[in-house]
């Protein structure tokens, strides 16, 4: 494939790969605008001062959004305005710059009951909050629903929910591939969501530890 007839996302990810080839990774917004301008000028420049300044909407608008880099899982949010490459968008990379069809890697096939699961972690409101930089606005409540626990429950209970949901995400990591997996609802999964989910979920138990400890003996003398 010729580099110029790429479309404007790719472009975008060859960008990043080249920062990432620079040495910067994580890498900000900032110098992902400046590089896919540098590398492809009329594509990213300002309208009327293409030389000079880079348009950051275009660039911007290509990260975020329904049909944005992150979305299609090629990039992977790691902070407020930072970014990595993911193992699908490096994969992605490999194959513009060899110009062939995209390789098709086996995808992961997950049970009914493993796909519902990692559905109620992918749409969590905790998720969401983490995402988007949002840590201060996450609450007990947004916990309790990414751990599928609630108030009455007795100790017992809670521990196996946490515990539950510790074994999944190995499972998870063990079971989705290189290709990664596609839910039903043609949402792509790879082991950088099920790495972020496990992050989040390490970062909650911290974060909310007395709250459990108070839900676990509250519940336990009730």
């Amino acid at each position: 494939m010729n580099i110029a007839d790429c479309t404007v996302p790719e472009k975008i990810l060859l960008a990043a790969h080249q920062l990432e080839d620079e040495g910067q990774s994580p890498f900000s917004a900032e110098a992902l605008i400046v590089a896919s301008w540098q590398k492809f000028p009329k594509t990213f420049g300002l309208k009327g001062y293409t030389e000079s300044y880079p348009d950051s909407n275009k660039v911007l608008s290509s990260i975020m959004g329904e049909k944005g880099l992150t979305r299609r899982g090629w990039l992977v949010k790691m902070g407020q305005k930072l970014y990595t490459l993911s193992r699908e968008g490096r994969q992605a990379v490999s194959r513009l710059l060899q110009g062939g069809e995209p390789t098709t890697t086996e995808l992961t096939k997950l049970s009914r009951d493993q796909e519902k699961f990692l559905q109620g972690l992918l749409n969590s409101s905790a998720l969401e909050k983490y995402l988007e930089d949002r840590k201060r606005e996450l609450t007990f409540a947004d916990a309790c629903g990414f751990w599928g626990i609630s108030e009455g429950l007795s100790g017992d209970v809670i521990d196996a929910r946490m515990n539950r949901v510790r074994a999944q995400m190995a499972d998870f990591g063990r079971l989705i591939g290189p290709g990664g997996t596609e839910l039903s609802n043609g949402r792509a999964v790879g082991l950088d969501d099920i790495s972020t989910l496990t992050v989040l979920h390490e970062y909650l138990e911290e974060r909310f530890s007395r709250h459990l400890n108070l839900l676990r003996t509250r519940v336990g003398h009730g």
